[in-house]
């Protein structure tokens, strides 16, 4: 029996799913043919079809890696004791996908295919919730040090960091003025004005 290297595996997989990254940034999820995947990843049809059924396949491979990507951009590193540094650092993480073109065309993408397709909407959700579920874990660590209020509802907290975060994705989108460092600064000033009441 063909013993399966693991790596080799992984590493082909990755290399088609960068592939269609770039083909459904460029053409959208519904104009890109699996032939042009294939073309990007300089592979065989037969090829590509032994580590992804089809289109759809590679589609949700990709919003269940962001996914994962997400919980690691939120996780808690070793090292890390300043909880309101660390939740800094994961909101500019999350502030400079917005400059990224590739990164802003495939989330609008799957917002728009979410719309459509349950599918993709359940893979969104799961997505959202991992977001949700890490941001809270970083503000209970802030509040459990002290360094926001005891009486701050985390639940809300989240609600209002995730709007502003979604906000700013939508205005540095759809806004040809929108400067992302004057934003940046603004927003960054805005949440820690709410979560901890320092002056913006």
């Amino acid at each position: 029996m063909r013993t399966v290297d693991p790596e080799k595996h992984e590493a082909r997989r990755r290399q088609i799913l960068d592939a269609a990254v770039l083909c459904f940034a460029r053409r959208g999820f519904h104009q890109t043919r699996t032939a042009e995947i294939c073309a990007e990843a300089g592979m065989s049809p037969g090829n590509v079809f032994h580590y992804f059924a089809g289109k759809d396949d590679i589609i949700a491979a990709i919003v269940d890696e962001d996914g994962r990507e997400t919980a690691a951009r939120f996780a808690r590193a070793d090292g890390e004791t300043d909880a309101i540094a660390a939740l800094m650092a994961r909101i500019d993480a999350s502030l400079a996908l917005a400059t990224d073109p590739i990164q802003v065309r495939i989330t609008l993408e799957v917002v728009a295919e979410a719309v459509r397709n349950p599918a993709m909407m359940a893979c969104a959700a799961r997505n959202e919730a991992v977001r949700r579920t890490a941001l809270a874990g970083l503000l209970e660590w802030a509040q459990a040090q002290g360094q926001l209020a005891a009486g701050l509802d985390i639940a809300a907290a989240v609600d209002w960091v995730l709007m502003l975060l979604d906000g700013y994705f939508d205005r540095a989108v759809i806004d040809p003025a929108f400067d992302a460092g004057v934003a940046r600064a603004r927003l960054r000033a805005s949440i820690l004005h709410f979560l901890r009441g320092e002056a913006a």
